[in-house]
């Protein structure tokens, strides 16, 4: 593992230092701070302009290629330029299902014409991309999904339900699993496909949190067609392409955290006269030093990525710990308000921003793979253990008990 910027690393933190201090007052750059307690749609809105640039001066996706619009740099550096954008208060890609999921697994798996079609605009925050995964019957266990597609001609007839789906409500495009044969294993029948959501047959319906907001919705599929040419990767190997997709889901969650940093904390901290309570001086110090590991666990996936491997499990081990994380500072900052931790909206401090984050967070342990299913994969393939028992991985789908 490398503890040390290398100099092109250290030369890189310069330039998007003096990049991000040049356009930090900018309008783009001002008006794509979140609002406590703004609806996704029109966050996003407001941030096209701020993606547009970013994407102008090849900010958007670093790990890209050049050819598109990225800087075909390393893991490492778009590390960086999300710790230097964070330490402003800004945001790194508002359009981070697209850019850091979708485009990935397009690129690693698409024809030239996918490549060119849909990273571009995605790129520029033109066209918002969401993650068609869960279902009500396959959520930790995704490859029990049952959306079937039927081919017909050279269209693909989609039908059943997908739920959890982060901005669905505003999105264009979604990246879907689908199953197209069910005689075979399960893992084995499944495709990737690339669909409009502005198409017939498709019904998004916002599902309201607990914080008020409609982060997430449930989406139908009824008789949705899509051509041939948006399947991503051959017909039935879509698992290979979903394991792109969630391998680069846990590391930018977990690398990213969520909510209000670690400084917003201490800032808060002394603020509210925290800092004079010995109890409360110990949790910020535990917030300290998680920060600290959480840094480690960082340095390891970059190392990875810097070499040219994938996540790997160090990826799951970073998105518990980040999970886990945004838990404690959540409570803990409630604790440090006192009795003003139970007002919310313009009543509590800051505007309730940590209000809207404690009530937010408990999702993190379910997003990108539960806490369960990344220590099943930590146990399996960091620590050696046997693993769970999987009585319906060889057998076709179609045997496979199913409740009713």
């Amino acid at each position: 593992m490398d503890f040390d910027e290398s100099p092109e690393d250290a030369a890189f933190r310069a330039e998007a230092a003096a990049w991000l201090d040049e356009v930090r007052h900018t309008p783009e750059a001002v008006q794509v701070r979140r609002r406590p307690g703004e609806d996704d749609a029109a966050f996003a809105e407001r941030a096209r302009p701020w993606q547009a640039l970013l994407a102008e001066h090849r900010w958007a996706a670093i790990t890209w290629p050049e050819e598109f619009g990225g800087r075909a740099g390393t893991g490492s550096q778009a590390a960086i330029f999300n710790e230097e954008a964070a330490a402003r208060s800004l945001p790194t890609s508002p359009f981070i299902v697209g850019t850091g999921m979708a485009g990935p697994t397009i690129i690693a798996h698409g024809t030239e014409e996918q490549k060119a079609r849909y990273l571009p605009p995605m790129l520029r925050g033109e066209q918002v991309w969401c993650q068609l995964f869960s279902e009500p019957g396959a959520g930790s266990d995704l490859a029990g999904l049952s959306t079937r597609a039927v081919r017909d001609g050279d269209e693909w007839v989609i039908d059943g339900q997908k739920v959890w789906t982060s901005g669905a409500h505003y999105s264009d495009y979604g990246i879907l699993l689908a199953r197209t044969d069910p005689d075979v294993p399960k893992h084995r029948g499944i495709t990737y496909f690339l669909i409009d959501m502005h198409q017939p047959g498709v019904e998004v319906r916002p599902l309201r949190q607990i914080t008020g907001a409609s982060h997430f919705s449930e989406v139908f599929l009824t008789g949705a067609r899509v051509p041939h040419d948006a399947v991503l990767g051959e017909v039935g190997g879509g698992w290979a392409a979903a394991m792109t997709t969630l391998g680069n889901e846990r590391t930018f969650m977990g690398g990213n955290g969520a909510g209000p940093g670690l400084a917003d904390l201490f800032a808060l901290a002394r603020s509210t006269g925290a800092t004079k309570d010995p109890i409360l001086r110990q949790h910020l110090a535990s917030a300290h030093i998680r920060a600290e590991v959480m840094g480690y666990l960082g340095m390891q996936v970059r190392t990875a990525a810097s070499k040219g491997q994938p996540p790997g499990p160090g990826a799951s081990v970073l998105k518990v710990m980040a999970a886990w994380n945004s838990k404690c500072n959540a409570e803990l900052a409630l604790a440090m308000q006192g009795p003003a931790g139970m007002l919310a909206d313009a009543s509590a401090p800051e505007d309730g921003r940590w209000q809207q984050n404690f009530l937010f967070v408990p999702s993190l342990r379910i997003a990108g793979g539960s806490d369960e299913i990344q220590r099943n994969i930590v146990g399996e393939r960091v620590l050696g253990l046997p693993p769970e028992p999987r009585t319906d991985k060889s057998v076709p789908f179609r045997d496979v008990p199913t409740a009713t």
